[in-house]
């Protein structure tokens, strides 16, 4: 570093930049998908009565987020259009394009991602109620002031990233460790594999790892989060201290929660959650190099991001006192505009896999009748097939049918649900992977609680099973339309 530019840190812009818009890429061609059938007009939870509801007061306007189309009327075909926009905004940036203009060009697109895709949150009710939306929006907004390819980048907003990292990496292992019991007598992992929201193709293989390697795992959570993130600040010291050593200080520490978040890729389907810390774990990582991209930084250049410096001192305390409070919040906004947010993930480890089965039949008495079932894209269904690798894709209604089971009681959302599966409906079957029905609307449809594990070895060799699963209960009688 030197002084307000951070000259051995170019590869780090180029990584952050063009990995939070692919980022970006991602969730915008997810809500294209998704969006419409779960929250438009006609969705299960339609986005326009949210908004009438908020316009109907001051008081429930400002419980709103800012949303564009809080201006402009909400209709599908907007959406999409604004889903397009953001994607080809978004592959311009991965292209590196607007990054050879002056610094304003790629602060404009970064800030046009960033407010475009807040404006689907906002109104994304529970199918957007993830911490890696919020993480994506504050990764979005910093990248938005990291320069040109012209000049180097400036050494505040390559902080403010180790700041963003420091506080997801810490605020996580904080959760953990005030969390569950599971976390401090080092059994979460073996559980978590199993029982995570959406498995991968690997994770049966590493639930089927021995007691002591879980607890290494665990062991090593507990390193990369509670203690890795302090010496990410460590670089700062090279503005004082001549020599590598506080800059490889700090690569090692990126180098080290880069390496656990690969693990976790591997093992699981997390959206972009992973991917996203991988990218951002990119900002400890210097590259020294011979010749400086240039002198310095424009004058005006200078003076936005340091009022973005100046913003972030301001706004961080809420969340620097969350990470020492005794009821920590996790995923937590305290502003509007979802930056310098509280993060954090798996407090607590469910000890067994509930999974709800929807099935259909056609038949007209349901006491005797011939139930099959709807295949969910990721989510465990059919026990002979192996779960498969969707991260950064976000899979909502998957994601959402794993919380089911914990509620007290069934979401609003999934009587909506089976409701289209009984019209048929096809833009809510687009959301699954196979129609027992064809097209063919069901006579009844119920839902079945299953109890899933992983099949031993032994199992899985004499049955080519990958799932073992018992019925449970009959949690939503047959149902019907008429």
């Amino acid at each position: 570093m030197d002084g307000f530019a951070a000259v051995d840190y170019n590869f780090a812009r180029e990584v952050l930049q063009r990995g939070i818009a692919a980022l970006y890429l991602v969730a915008f061609v997810s809500s294209l998908n998704q969006f419409r059938p779960l929250l438009g007009e006609r969705g299960l939870l339609p986005a326009p009565d949210l908004l009438a509801w908020a316009s109907a007061s001051r008081a429930r306007g400002r419980m709103l987020r800012p949303t564009l189309f809080a201006r402009i009327r909400y209709t599908d075909r907007r959406l999409a259009v604004l889903c397009w926009v953001g994607i080809v905004i978004g592959a311009l940036l991965v292209a590196g394009i607007p990054q050879f203009a002056p610094p304003w060009v790629p602060m404009v697109c970064f800030l046009l991602l960033w407010f475009g895709y807040m404006s689907i949150t906002s109104i994304g009710q529970t199918f957007y109620g993830f911490g890696w939306e919020m993480l994506l929006l504050e990764a979005g907004f910093l990248a938005a002031f990291l320069g040109s390819r012209d000049q180097p980048p400036p050494t505040v907003v390559i902080v403010l990233f180790w700041w963003l990292l420091f506080r997801l990496e810490f605020g996580a292992g904080m959760i953990k460790i005030r969390g569950g019991r599971e976390w401090r007598d080092l059994t979460a992992l073996t559980f978590h594999h199993e029982t995570q929201p959406m498995p991968g193709p690997l994770s049966r293989q590493a639930h089927l790892m021995p007691r002591w390697f879980h607890k290494g795992e665990v062991l090593g959570n507990h390193f990369a989060q509670l203690v890795v993130p302090f010496f990410l600040f460590a670089p700062i010291l090279g503005l004082w201290i001549d020599g590598p050593a506080p800059a490889i200080i700090g690569a090692v520490a990126g180098g080290i929660v880069l390496a656990t978040q690969l693990w976790l890729v591997a093992t699981g389907n997390f959206a972009w959650l992973n991917w996203a810390t991988v990218v951002i774990a990119f900002s400890a990582i210097g590259v020294s190099q011979a010749a400086p991209s240039s002198s310095g930084l424009p004058n005006y250049w200078l003076v936005i991001t340091s009022a973005v410096g100046i913003l972030y001192v301001v706004i961080s305390w809420p969340a620097l006192r969350n990470l020492f409070a005794r009821r920590q919040l996790m995923n937590a906004s305290f502003n509007r505009w979802q930056l310098a947010n509280a993060y954090g993930a798996f407090g607590t480890v469910t000890k067994e896999r509930i999974e709800i089965v929807v099935e259909g039949t056609t038949d007209e008495d349901p006491d005797a009748a011939t139930w099959r079932e709807y295949e969910f894209k990721g989510k465990p269904g059919d026990v002979r097939r192996v779960p498969r690798q969707f991260a950064p894709y976000h899979l909502r209604l998957d994601w959402l049918m794993w919380f089911l089971p914990l509620g007290r009681s069934l979401d609003e959302w999934f009587t909506t649900f089976l409701a289209r599966l009984l019209q048929a409906d096809a833009p809510t079957l687009a959301l699954l992977r196979s129609d027992p029905f064809e097209g063919r609307p069901p006579r009844w449809v119920r839902a079945v609680s299953y109890r899933y594990r992983f099949a031993t070895r032994e199992e899985r060799r004499r049955d080519g099973v990958v799932w073992v699963r018992d019925r449970r209960r009959v949690m939503v009688p047959a149902s019907g339309l008429r």
